[in-house]
């Protein structure tokens, strides 16, 4: 539940004030969490039958073939636009750790550094579901708890920049009303769980005695009492200690420790790596579904080496192309996250 766009929700703040920033963060905190129990409640709704996949559910709610139109686009709008970020984001975490932890060194352009993360992916993709990714997801919820205490943690030892301002940038009013459009799409992308929500819980075993809906319900309040502590305290107190001038990175605009935020960087990148996985698995079986149905691709490894291989390769390419976080975070979070957490 706590993905790398809270590390620029105080460059949300920064374009909404601390009056309307505080409320859409409140109202999104609350929004989400009512929705996901809406949809922990509906895996399981129909008696004898378990809705796996987002899609699923859209299919039973709308029919079997407006579902798909309406829900399948943008539930690979907010999949593939993670994967794209968590690419930009590793190369830039990997980037800036390089340039903390080895001074003396030849620094490479931030380009290659997302190479350099995204060819992690070309190995790890080819673990065949969820359950064998459980130990990276499990390393990337520690890290991501990790790095968003080091970032609040930080930025209050840091205290405020001289000349600190909380007024609203100058700029014209068109670009204005942008750049708050584009802080309300950075926030929506820090809620990102539904998306891959039920094919979480249809790994979990159900019985009528004891339905998946119960642990699973318990997981997602855990999830979102921490999401709580690390969400508000990064936002606030980024924005309080950087005002408008904050970067769409805060862990960017850190300097000291030198050696803390360095492993905070590199904790980034070992949560990007497990979320990636996350948010592809779903794609991965989408499009080994298709192949097998459509092309009559017999199953096994060359199949997966294939099919993973393309879409790694694919939001490798996207990323190296556009390399801009925050732009990023506010795109897919206002074109993908806002219909698929919210409504």
């Amino acid at each position: 539940m706590i993905g790398a766009g809270v590390l620029s929700l105080p460059y949300a703040m920064a374009y909404l004030g601390w009056g309307p920033g505080t409320m859409v963060l409140v109202l999104s905190w609350c929004m989400t969490l009512n929705t996901m129990w809406q949809m922990i409640q509906l895996h399981e709704c129909v008696p004898g039958t378990r809705f796996d996949r987002y899609i699923d559910l859209g299919r039973y709610a709308f029919g079997p073939k407006l579902g798909g139109w309406v829900v399948l686009p943008q539930q690979l709008i907010v999949q593939v636009g993670c994967d794209i970020v968590y690419m930009v984001t590793g190369g830039k975490c990997l980037k800036k750790f390089m340039e903390i932890a080895c001074t003396s060194c030849t620094q490479l352009r931030q380009s290659y550094w997302i190479l350099i993360f995204g060819g992690t992916h070309f190995f790890l993709s080819q673990l065949p579901n969820f359950n064998s990714v459980a130990a990276v997801s499990l390393a990337a919820a520690v890290m991501s708890l990790s790095y968003s205490t080091i970032a609040w943690a930080g930025s209050l030892s840091h205290g405020q920049i001289n000349g600190v301002s909380y007024e609203y940038k100058s700029t014209s009013p068109t670009d204005f009303m942008f750049r708050v459009f584009n802080a309300l799409g950075q926030i929506s992308f820090a809620f990102a769980g539904h998306a891959v929500a039920l094919e979480i819980q249809a790994t979990i075993p159900s019985t009528p005695e004891r339905p998946s809906k119960i642990p699973m319900w318990k997981g997602a309040l855990g999830a979102y009492f921490i999401n709580a502590i690390c969400y508000f305290p990064v936002a606030m107190i980024g924005y309080w200690a950087f005002g408008q001038d904050v970067d769409d990175n805060v862990l960017m605009a850190l300097k000291k420790p030198a050696w803390l935020i360095a492993s905070a960087n590199l904790m980034v990148v070992v949560h990007v790596i497990g979320s990636y996985q996350v948010y592809a698995m779903p794609v991965f079986d989408l499009l080994e579904n298709m192949m097998i149905k459509r092309l009559n691709f017999p199953p096994g490894i060359a199949l997966r080496l294939i099919s993973r291989s393309t879409y790694v390769a694919f939001t490798l390419f996207i990323g190296v192309t556009f390399p801009f976080f925050g732009d990023l975070l506010g795109f897919f979070g206002g074109f993908g996250f806002a219909p698929t957490s919210y409504f």
